[in-house]
């Protein structure tokens, strides 16, 4: 099986689409760390008791190198009227990351003091539980430490056959 074959398969299974987000620590104690956040769509519910997700990263990735520093970390669930959010932190070689959350409103997690996105259907901030090895991606099990609906109403953005998609 090729990897094309492989991922040919995979492109039909719909999927949600996530911004995980974190916050850098300070270089310094006197600055505040620069925020990082990562498009994903292989992000699933692990467990009810205790409470906690999954996200995928690839090896290497900015966000993977920051994960495996920064324990404390954010979700939030994109609506369809997002995908240019979802566009936005899913682009290769992309500007800096703090100018990506530039235009984009979004508050701080109480817990994580990571952006959490304005408009997203729900958000959770979370702690690092576990990371696994798998190929050529980390596994990164957190427990979810808060859950919000700050909009409750709407449709969610999702990713099906290489591009964002409408439910319906």
């Amino acid at each position: 099986m090729s990897n094309d074959e492989f991922r040919g398969a995979l492109a039909r299974l719909a999927a949600g689409v996530v911004l995980i987000t974190a916050q850098e620590p300070p270089l310094d104690e006197h600055g505040r760390g620069e925020d990082v956040g990562m498009t994903a769509t292989a992000f699933m519910s692990v467990s009810l008791d205790p409470p906690l997700v999954m996200v995928s990263l690839r090896n290497g990735s900015r966000m993977d190198d920051l994960l495996s520093e920064q324990p404390l970390w954010a979700v939030s669930v994109l609506a369809e009227s997002q995908r240019h959010v979802a566009g936005r932190f899913a682009m290769k070689g992309r500007i800096s990351d703090r100018l990506l959350f530039e235009d984009i409103p979004y508050t701080r997690g109480e817990v994580t003091a990571a952006p959490l996105i304005g408009g997203a259907l729900a958000t959770l901030e979370c702690r690092t539980e576990q990371r696994v090895l798998a190929g050529d991606h980390t596994l990164v099990i957190g427990r979810v430490l808060s859950a919000d609906l700050p909009s409750a109403e709407g449709a969610p953005l999702t990713y099906f056959r290489g591009r964002y998609r409408q439910l319906g």
